[in-house]
């Protein structure tokens, strides 16, 4: 599944930052002592990995120099258990998987949806986490089924996925708009019921703007035969995400998931999306489908997707 973003300001507190290079420089940014480990991996620039970001807070954002958010503090804590440093280059969406994909940078993160297309041309780690189908919804009433939003308006940003879901939605009316503070805006004034977006998104916009008086909802996905009969509804499903590297880095993604895997188990990723308000149960457990789509994709017949499930 692909999720397409335009580059926006999504919140308030998300700052606009200055375009930086790909391409990056090592010299003076080289670390003076490289473990022999960190060598081995086959960074760019031994003991430093490079990685592309978006300003997407609270999954992503670059403060004095530093990678910060859900996914920043993932690949912090990794990058600390490999010996390496971080060093984050701002760009677009666009802009970090055209980075990946021509290895400017070693690594990108925030959001990026395994797909099979995508997997073709670079390398994605076992899922840091599960993007769930969350909805900003105004008002009391609850939403959890496709079903249930027939004849509402509806809204998305520009540009992503779920503008093709809503349109499938028999009877419901698209509401667009250049990034999510519109979304919420008219969520606030009651020209929207529901939202779509990423779901921290709308939590961190719960804290920030308690006035829209909004909550988080989570859909149940549609089943098997729902997106069978309307294929755009599959946009309404879970989606993995994957930190994604270029096609040579096989040493790097392999070391990097079996640190995702590790903090799984050690509790520390439920650690992490509790404190950026998500709920592990929706991010941490993965649907039935993932293991197909990887299998004899990206990864071995016999491949389980990390999990907080016992």
């Amino acid at each position: 599944m692909i999720r397409i973003r335009p580059l926006a300001s999504v919140l308030s507190a998300t700052l606009l930052l200055l375009t930086a290079s790909a391409c990056g420089s090592g010299g003076d940014d080289e670390p003076e002592n490289v473990s022999a480990e960190a060598a081995a991996l086959g960074t760019l620039t031994p003991g430093v990995i490079k990685v592309a970001v978006q300003p997407y807070a609270p999954y992503t954002s670059v403060q004095d120099g530093k990678i910060v958010g859900l996914d920043g503090d993932i690949l912090t804590r990794v990058a600390e258990r490999l010996d390496l440093k971080v060093e984050p280059q701002v760009t677009d969406f666009a802009g970090m998987l055209a980075g990946v994909q021509s290895r400017r940078v070693d690594i990108t993160v925030g959001g990026v949806a395994w797909s099979e297309d995508r997997q073709k041309q670079g390398l994605f780690t076992d899922p840091p986490y599960y993007s769930p189908p969350a909805m900003a919804v105004a008002g009391d009433k609850t939403y959890k089924t496709v079903d249930d939003l027939k004849g509402l308006d509806l809204g998305t940003v520009e540009g992503y996925v779920w503008v093709k879901s809503i349109q499938a939605v028999p009877d419901a009316k698209l509401h667009a708009y250049p990034d999510a503070n519109g979304v919420f805006d008219d969520l606030g004034a009651g020209r929207v019921k529901v939202g779509f977006l990423d779901p921290l998104i709308i939590i961190a916009a719960q804290k920030e703007r308690p006035d829209l008086k909004i909550e988080t909802q989570y859909m149940t996905p549609p089943t098997a035969e729902q997106v069978k009969a309307q294929p755009a509804y599959a946009y309404f499903q879970p989606y993995q995400t994957g930190f994604y590297l270029p096609k040579q880095a096989t040493k790097l993604e392999k070391a990097i998931s079996k640190q995702i895997d590790a903090m799984y188990a050690s509790g520390e990723m439920a650690e992490l999306v509790k404190k950026y308000g998500g709920d592990p149960e929706q991010f941490l457990k993965p649907a039935a489908d993932v293991a197909t789509a990887r299998r004899g994709v990206d990864r071995p017949q016999d491949w389980t997707p990390p999990s907080i499930a016992k």
